[in-house]
């Protein structure tokens, strides 16, 4: 869909009242929400991947400001006709949602935040510490070290995050990844958008002195082994944000949809109809 400046890929699935699904990276793209599919049997999903990210193009990366990345997102909102939607975002994602709930304070009925954070010095702390704490070689704590502030050239970029890949998940299934890769749905992964993000966007970047202006009802759902954003951490979203409430999910990492899909999904539809019953059962679109 051409939105604002941008091509941007959008997937709609599903009935019901909308969900827009923000991926995280940056660098990936839409299939990495996949697995939250099955929502769409009482939701519609709007998977769609950020400017200069997975699909979308049209955009110089220059281009990837939060200033742009949620006025692309308010703009998809309108042109699908929503007069308002919840707002689901993962990792990267759920810092863009964040800015997106700062923004657009308006356009959101729902904030669900999974495992994410609202300042970037987390990650940059928080990985190698913990890749060393859990055993890994010094080689992998380096990787984890350079990928994270974008140190890493395009061709880098594969190796790099291979180094510590198993740290994402609970439990890192080798065989189960490649077929994945192989028989699933093909992600694109856009290296460069990484190394702008890591080096523009993100340092720096923190909203933790604003979260108590969000009021939107907002769910904060993360794996307890996450090494990025761990359960402390996440104590601290919620804490900082009024009305939020904090699910971890058990036997899960950094990708809880990957890992335990039925819980994380169990969770997601308990929040919107708790919160909302009658907004999460029926769509709302502009006449």
């Amino acid at each position: 869909m051409q939105i604002r400046d941008v091509s941007l890929f959008v997937k709609v699935i599903g009935q019901g009242y909308p969900l827009v699904l923000m991926h995280g990276g940056p660098s990936q793209d839409y299939t990495s929400l996949l697995a939250l599919q099955p929502l769409s049997e009482q939701f519609t999903l709007v998977f769609y991947d950020h400017r200069c990210n997975g699909r979308s193009d049209g955009a110089d990366i220059a281009s990837m400001t939060w200033e742009n990345l949620t006025a692309d997102a308010d703009a998809l909102r309108q042109a699908l006709g929503f007069d308002e939607w919840a707002v689901l975002g993962h990792s990267f994602g759920g810092n863009v949602a964040l800015e997106y709930a700062l923004r657009y304070p308006g356009s959101l009925s729902h904030l669900i935040l999974m495992d994410t954070g609202g300042d970037q010095q987390w990650v940059i702390r928080n990985a190698p510490e913990i890749l060393a704490k859990r055993g890994y070689r010094a080689s992998a704590v380096d990787a984890a070290r350079r990928f994270y502030s974008g140190q890493v050239t395009p061709g880098e970029y594969f190796p790099t995050v291979m180094r510590f890949a198993g740290a994402y998940f609970y439990h890192f299934n080798l065989l189960g990844a490649a077929k994945e890769m192989i028989f699933g749905p093909r992600a694109k992964y856009r290296p460069e958008a990484l190394i702008y993000g890591c080096n523009e966007l993100l340092p720096g970047w923190t909203v933790m002195d604003r979260l108590r202006e969000i009021q939107a009802p907002t769910l904060v759902l993360a794996g307890r082994h996450d090494f990025l954003f761990p359960p402390e951490h996440q104590a601290i979203l919620a804490d900082r944000l009024p009305n939020a409430e904090l699910v971890l999910i058990e036997r899960a990492g950094h990708n809880p949809h990957m890992e335990q899909p039925a819980d994380v999904i169990e969770a997601i539809k308990r929040f919107l109809f708790s919160t909302n019953s009658e907004s999460a059962r029926a769509g709302t679109r502009k006449s």
